[in-house]
């Protein structure tokens, strides 16, 4: 316990120290001098966050090592901001785009006059990237500030626009903006114009206590009050103040608690049209009107705004919001289209909750290929699992061959694609209730059973509810018995990585010898023999390749593997997908008369009894427990081997 109260202790100080490490008070004078110390002290919104962005760092997509990245990207991969890695999924073209505005605005490009504006369907992860943009500069620490300021504004604003010319000489930096009027009031009367003396201090981002940080939701169009964006005059001081007086002020609207940080417009176009045109001179002018008639403020601050795609149609078809559209720049924000990163995400949401009973294996990947079939848009070339598989950068084999279908062009063929379907929101709620429902542990079974459920209770058009019920009563649930079949192999056949290794090994050799027309020698006994074409044939055969396409299959992997050899790669049975393809269903012929004898069996003998418990062992093993793995198993019995 006292060991406990040291490391509380330990934690604690350090916090303070490191506080203190940051914050800073001195005069104007002094500020001065740290800046032409580092003339990156006085930077502005945009080129604030960009640098915070990029502190994290970036690193490159390991196309190199992973083959299923690299079918995916191509010659062309993306690069990976550390940022926003742990949060975000499958969206890397969105974050790009993001990044790439910060840029651009942080060099004073037109983007840094312009809003940022996401666009995409409920739950594809709008406020999620403005949350992170947020949380981005509470933790990026602390930034100089003009002390008692209600803007928190840049201390260089007190330079007076004749000297500006020479001081930006001298410490390197572009003087932008003016002093509010609470500031060039205080100047006048506190400090009579010695702006030398004027004291400065640091300033820590906080969301919570809206510091550089300013959120505006949905305003009532009957009671819209631009307060809200640039605030108001304190009735309660008129009586002590002239309507003039600047102290008056009450600096406390979004552009205002926003200033030197980000301000962030929800559902922005549910808003009335006169209501956005601060959000014009905010963005161009980079002005605000002063609330009563103090003239106006400078702001500097990132504006992010965010919607439906039905709501940017419907206000991008009135010709009068032309103003308002050529301010924005757009980034469309669709659902993540690949299966291993929705996976990903309902993982990560899942950390955050307080579930904690079992989750069989594949339960989520069945819940992920439901919101990613929702998604997708049907293709002529393919039919939706593969073109799901293609999405997630897998190799489909059919009749012993890698289906040749360029993902680029069936992205080209569905450009609207993944701003419609199923939310991850949606999912998670079937997960929560698979999970409430089943305690003891949630199987593919039961998260695909809620599944049912929730789209025939749910408000959708009768067309797209027949669409998801086929999707899960059909596709999914063949797809998930491919997947358990394989599943009950790999738990009966003992060793299954060392057989399936075995079994590529010999096939390589006799179609090695086959192909170059010599004899091999066994590995044990080392005596000469043919090639085995009867051995060959009953793997080929596991794929369709029979009569005169074996000979060019075998060809085909012989080159293929050498080749990857010649490259470096480690040659496994994986590495060629056709053939680790034909060797697994090769060991799932060997067992599927077994597997299912003893899966079905009512009475089982002292053989098939042991058999079963090596099998419910094994699937324990690989990931499930006793209950998970009752529930399988006699789903297997029940719809895997039928009679």
């Amino acid at each position: 316990m006292v060991a406990k109260k040291a490391d509380f202790a330990e934690i604690i100080e350090k916090d303070h120290a490191d506080k203190k490490r940051q914050q800073w008070t001195g005069s104007f004078l002094e500020y001065l001098e740290k800046v032409r110390g580092d003339s990156a002290i006085p930077c502005l919104a945009h080129a604030h966050l960009y640098d915070v962005i990029m502190k994290a760092g970036t690193t490159d997509a390991a196309v190199e090592e992973d083959s299923r990245l690299a079918r995916i990207w191509g010659d062309e991969p993306p690069k990976i901001f550390n940022f926003f890695k742990d949060d975000f999924f499958g969206v890397e073209d969105v974050i790009e785009k993001v990044v790439r505005y910060f840029h651009a605005a942080s060099l004073k490009g037109e983007e840094s006059r312009q809003v940022l504006y996401l666009m995409g369907p409920v739950g594809a992860g709008k406020s999620s990237l403005a949350e992170r943009l947020k949380d981005g500069l509470e933790e990026a620490g602390a930034i100089h500030v003009i002390e008692g300021c209600p803007i928190h504004e840049e201390p260089l604003h007190l330079v007076p626009r004749h000297l500006r010319r020479e001081f930006e000489k001298m410490l390197d930096v572009k003087i932008e903006g003016e002093l509010c009027p609470v500031c060039r009031h205080r100047l006048e009367t506190e400090f009579q114009g010695r702006y030398d003396d004027f004291p400065v201090t640091t300033m820590e981002f906080s969301k919570l206590e809206r510091r550089g940080v300013a959120v505006v939701p949905p305003v009532d169009p009957n009671n819209q009050d631009t307060s809200v964006l640039i605030g108001s005059e304190d009735i309660s001081k008129l009586d002590k103040y002239s309507e003039g007086d600047p102290r008056v002020l009450d600096l406390n609207g979004a552009f205002n608690r926003g200033n030197r940080g980000l301000v962030e417009f929800i559902e922005i176009f549910k808003n009335e049209t006169e209501y956005l045109h601060s959000v014009i001179t905010a963005t161009q002018e980079k002005i605000v009107p002063a609330p009563g008639r103090h003239g106006t403020i400078y702001v500097d601050t990132v504006i992010i705004a965010h919607s439906n795609e039905a709501e940017w149609q419907r206000f991008k078809a009135d010709h009068t919001n032309e103003a308002v559209l050529d301010r924005i720049v757009t980034v469309k924000v669709p659902y993540n289209l690949r299966l291993t990163d929705e996976a990903r995400i309902y993982h990560k949401m899942l950390r955050r909750s307080g579930f904690d009973a079992h989750i069989a294996p594949h339960t989520i990947e069945i819940a992920a290929m439901f919101s990613i079939l929702s998604r997708l848009e049907p293709s002529q070339k393919c039919d939706m699992i593969t073109k799901l598989k293609i999405y997630n950068g897998e190799e489909v084999v059919e009749k012993g061959r890698t289906k040749k279908i360029d993902l680029r062009e069936l992205k080209e063929d569905a450009t609207n694609e993944g701003m419609s379907g199923i939310s991850p929101r949606f999912i998670m709620k079937a997960i929560d209730t698979a999970l409430t429902k089943s305690p003891e542990g949630v199987t593919p079974i039961h998260i695909r059973e809620v599944l049912i459920d929730m789209v025939k209770e749910a408000e959708l058009p009768d067309d797209r509810r027949k669409r998801y019920l086929e999707y899960l009563q059909d596709t999914i649930h063949k797809a998930y018995l491919e997947i358990l079949e394989r599943e009950i192999t790999k738990a009966f056949v003992f060793a299954y990585e060392e057989q399936a290794e075995t079994l590529f090994q010999n096939y390589l050799d006799h179609a090695e010898a086959y192909v170059n027309k010599t004899s091999l020698k066994d590995r044990n006994t080392r005596e000469e023999l043919q090639p085995d074409e009867e051995f060959l044939k009953s793997i080929e055969e596991q794929i369709a390749i029979i009569g005169t396409a074996a000979e060019g299959f075998r060809q085909e992997v012989i080159a293929y593997l050498w080749s990857a050899s010649r490259r470096g790669e480690t040659i496994t049975y994986k590495s060629y997908e056709p053939l680790k393809e034909a060797i697994e269903k090769k060991l799932m012929e060997s067992v599927r008369e077994i597997s299912r004898v003893i899966t079905k069996a009512r009475t089982r003998d002292e053989d098939q009894r042991g058999k079963y418990e090596a099998l419910v062992e094994n699937l324990l093993a690989n990931g499930y427990n006793e209950s998970t793995a009752e529930v399988v198993l006699k789903y297997a019995a029940n719809n895997l081997w039928r009679d």
